[in-house]
C-alpha cells in the first residue's frame, strides 16, 4: 500500500505550421461549383412552360365549327389554342395544344382557318438546339470532371509515395516563438554545457582562428519529464537559428530503406539552412547497439542507424549544423554513436533538486491567480523525486481543483491535493468497506506508520489515510526530510522494515493464517530494493562489492541469445541473500510492532474515528514509542 511517488509526463510540442492542403480543398470546391451552377442554368433553360392541354386535330376541328375557338397560332406542326370565354371573348391565354396530322396542311385536312384567327409563324428551334446541345455537352461535362478528378487523385497518391521517404522533422524557424534559457528553471550545470554549443552557432569564427572545431552532436541523457526538448529548443532560441524537431520512430517504416532515405533527406534540409540545429527525440528508438535483431544488416532500423553515422561522417566542418539527440536509455545506444566525432558531448538533465524544484514550481504557477501565502517552498520540500513534467503536473490539477469549485484563486488547500493527486492517486471516498475491513486496514496503516516513526533512519511520516487512493486501499506516505544523493544500508534495511509492517501487523493482531492480499504493492516493493541492493549496489554479505548488473528492455533475442553475467551458483546466492534481507526486515518489524503494540491501537482508533491523520498527529499519537534492544543487533 506503499505509493509510487513517480508518474512521468511529457510536453507535446505542437508546430503552428498552416495546412497546405487548404488552399487545394477551396479550388476544388469552386470548380465543382461552377459545374452544378452551369448544370442547373441549362436545365432552368430548358424548363417546360405552363403545360397546356392536348386536343386531338379531329376535336379541334370540331371546336371550330361550333365556334368555340378564337385564336389559332401554326409554328410548323403545332397549334396553340385560345378559346372562346363564356362571353364569347377570346381568352387572355391560350389554353389548348394539338398537332396537324402529317400529310397536309390543316385546312386540306378540314380545318376552317376562316372561322378562327389563324396566324402562322416560324417554329421555335431553340429549345430543340439547346436540347440537343444539352443531350451532347453534360455527358461531356461529366466525363471530363471524372476524369480530372481520378487524375487529380493519381497525383496525389503519387505526390504521397514520392514523399514516402522525405523527412517528417517539423521546421521552428526565427519567425516561431523562440524558448530562450532564462525561461528554464533549474538544471544550471546543463545550461552551462549548453551555453558552448550557443557560442560555436553564433560565432563559429572565434573557434575556427585557434583551430577548434564546432562540435557535430550533443547528447541529451536524463530521465522522462526533465526538459530535454525544452533545452534543446533553448540552444536553437538562444543562438536565434532553425529547429529541426523529429522523434526517433519517425526514421522506422515498414519497409526496409525508408528510415535511410528520410536521414538523407533530413540532413539535406538541415545544410541548406545551416547554421541550424536537427533534434532527434527519443534517438533510441533507432540508435540501439546493432547486431541484436534477427534481420542481420538488412534490418531497417539498423539501416537507419548506419545512415544517421554516415551523414554526422559527412559533415562538412565548416557546415554549423549540430546535432542535439535525447535519451532516458543512454545505456543501450550503440557505441559508434558516441564516439568522438558524433556525439562529441554529453549533457546530463538531472531530476531538479529542492532549489530547483521551487524555481520551476513559481515559474509554473506564475501565470495562474495564487494566494500570495501560497507554499510553494514546503511543496518544493515534498516533492523529492519528482521531474519538471511532475511539477507542472502538480501546478495544472491546483488549477483544476479551484475551477471546479467555482474560485479564481489558487490556495494551498488546492496545491495539497493537486500534490496527493498526482502522487498517489485521487481519492476514492464512494468505495465502501465493511467495519472489518475499516479495522484490518487501520491495523495495516498503523504498522507502516509506527516501524517507519520508530526506526531511527526511516523517512517520515507524512500522511496515514484509510481512504482508498488510486488503486490502493490505504496509504502510509513517507517523505525524506532532505534530497539525499544516497542511500545507505541502514536506510535500505529501514525501508524494508517499514514496507514490512504493513503484513507484520496483520499477522500480530489476526494471526498468520489471516493474512490478506493487502500487502501485495509492498512486498513486491521490498523485494525490489533487496535485490537492488545485491545485484546492483553490492550490499550483501557475502557478495559484497560486487555487481551483477541485468540489462533490461533488451530484445527478446537478445535475451534468448545470451547469458546472464553470473552463473546459476551465484544466482542462487543471490536469491539467498535477498531472502535474508526479507527475513531480518521481517524480524525487525515485528519486534517493533510488539513491542509498542498499545500504540499499534491507539494509532487504529485515531485512523477509524479520523480516517486520515497527517504527519504531526501520528507523531503526537506514537509519542513515547520505543525501539527495542533486540533490533539494535540486526
Amino acid at each position: 500500500m506503499n505509493p509510487n511517488h513517480k508518474r512521468p509526463a511529457g510536453a507535446p510540442m505542437h508546430s503552428q505550421r498552416k495546412n497546405p492542403k487548404q488552399s487545394r480543398r477551396l479550388k476544388n470546391t469552386v470548380f465543382y461549383a461552377i459545374i452544378i451552377f452551369i448544370i442547373l442554368m441549362i436545365f432552368a433553360t430548358l424548363r417546360p412552360a405552363d403545360s397546356l392541354k392536348d386536343i386531338a386535330f379531329s376535336d379541334l376541328v370540331s371546336e371550330v365549327d361550333n365556334g368555340k375557338v378564337a385564336k389559332i397560332v401554326e409554328r410548323g406542326a403545332d397549334l396553340t389554342i385560345t378559346m372562346k370565354g363564356d362571353n364569347g371573348e377570346a381568352e387572355k391565354n391560350p389554353s389548348k395544344q394539338s398537332r396537324i396530322p402529317s400529310g397536309a396542311s390543316a385546312s386540306e385536312q378540314g380545318l376552317d382557318i376562316k372561322k378562327v384567327e389563324y396566324v402562322v409563324e416560324p417554329p421555335d428551334t431553340t429549345s430543340d438546339m439547346l436540347w440537343s446541345a444539352a443531350t451532347l455537352i453534360i455527358p461531356m461535362v461529366l466525363i471530363i470532371t471524372l476524369f480530372v478528378w481520378m487524375m487529380r487523385q493519381a497525383g496525389a497518391q503519387g505526390n504521397q509515395s514520392m514523399a514516402f521517404g522525405r523527412s517528417k522533422a517539423k521546421l521552428y524557424g526565427r519567425d516561431k516563438k523562440q524558448t530562450k534559457f532564462a525561461e528554464i528553471a533549474g538544471n544550471e550545470e546543463a545550461k552551462d554545457d549548453l551555453v558552448e554549443v550557443v557560442d560555436f552557432l553564433k560565432n563559429p569564427k572565434k573557434f575556427a582562428d585557434v583551430g577548434a572545431k564546432i562540435p557535430k552532436g550533443v547528447l541529451l541523457v536524463g530521465p522522462p519529464g526533465t526538459g530535454k526538448t525544452m533545452m534543446a529548443r533553448a540552444v536553437a532560441g538562444e543562438a536565434n537559428v532553425p529547429f529541426f524537431s523529429i522523434s526517433g520512430s519517425e526514421f522506422v517504416e515498414m519497409f526496409v530503406g525508408v528510415g535511410a532515405s528520410r536521414v538523407r533527406d533530413l540532413f539535406e534540409k538541415a545544410k541548406k539552412n545551416a547554421p541550424c540545429i536537427v533534434f532527434i527525440d527519443e534517438i533510441d528508438a533507432v540508435g540501439r547497439r546493432r547486431g541484436s535483431g534477427m534481420g542481420g544488416g538488412h534490418d531497417e532500423r539498423e539501416q537507419t542507424l548506419n545512415q544517421i553515422l554516415v551523414e554526422m561522417d559527412g559533415f562538412e566542418d565548416k557546415q554549423n549544423v549540430i546535432v542535439l539527440a535525447a535519451t532516458n536509455r543512454s545505456d543501450v545506444l550503440d557505441p559508434a554513436l558516441l564516439r568522438p566525432g558524433r556525439f562529441d558531448r554529453r549533457v546530463n538533465i538531472t531530476l531538479p533538486e529542492r532549489k530547483d524544484r521551487k524555481a520551476i514550481l513559481e515559474v509554473h504557477f506564475k501565470e495562474k491567480p495564487t494566494e500570495k501565502n501560497a507554499d510553494l517552498d514546503a511543496l518544493a520540500a515534498k516533492t523529492t523525486g519528482s521531474s519538471g513534467a511532475d511539477l507542472a503536473n502538480i501546478a495544472n490539477e491546483a488549477a483544476i481543483r479551484a475551477a471546479r469549485q467555482n474560485r479564481k484563486i489558487i490556495n494551498n488547500e488546492d496545491i495539497t491535493q493537486a500534490f496527493e493527486k498526482v502522487s498517489i492517486g485521487p481519492e476514492r471516498k464512494n468505495k465502501v468497506m465493511n467495519d472489518h475491513d475499516r479495522e484490518l486496514t487501520a491495523y495495516h496503516e498503523g504498522g507502516h506508520a509506527l516501524v517507519a516513526q520508530v526506526l531511527p533512519d526511516s523517512d517520515d511520516v507524512h500522511k496515514v489515510t484509510i481512504i482508498s487512493r488510486g488503486m490502493t486501499g490505504g496509504v502510509t506516505w513517507t517523505i525524506p526530510p532532505e534530497d539525499r544523493p544516497y542511500t545507505s544500508v541502514v536506510e535500505f534495511k529501514d525501508i524494508l522494515a517499514r514496507a514490512l509492517g504493513g503484513r507484520i501487523a496483520e499477522e500480530i493482531v489476526y494471526g498468520r493464517d489471516k493474512i490478506t492480499t493487502g500487502a501485495g504493492s509492498d512486498l513486491r516493493n521490498a523485494t525490489a530494493v533487496a535485490r537492488d541492493m545485491i545485484i546492483e549496489q553490492g550490499m550483501g554479505s557475502k557478495l559484497r562489492d560486487q555487481v551483477f548488473h541485468e540489462t533490461e528492455g533488451g530484445l527478446m533475442f537478445d535475451k534468448m541469445t545470451r547469458d546472464k553475467p553470473y552463473s546459476e551458483k551465484t544466482a542462487e546466492e543471490i536469491d539467498r541473500e535477498v531472502n535474508e534481507l526479507i527475513e531480518e526486515a521481517a524480524k525487525r518489524a515485528r519486534a517493533v510492532i510488539s513491542e509498542n503494540r498499545s500504540f499499534l491501537e491507539k494509532i487504529k482508533d485515531a485512523l477509524l474515528e479520523e480516517e486520515t491523520l497527517d504527519g504531526d498527529q501520528v507523531a503526537t499519537i506514537l509519542k513515547g514509542a520505543k525501539l527495542p534492544d533486540s533490533v539494535k543487533l540486526y
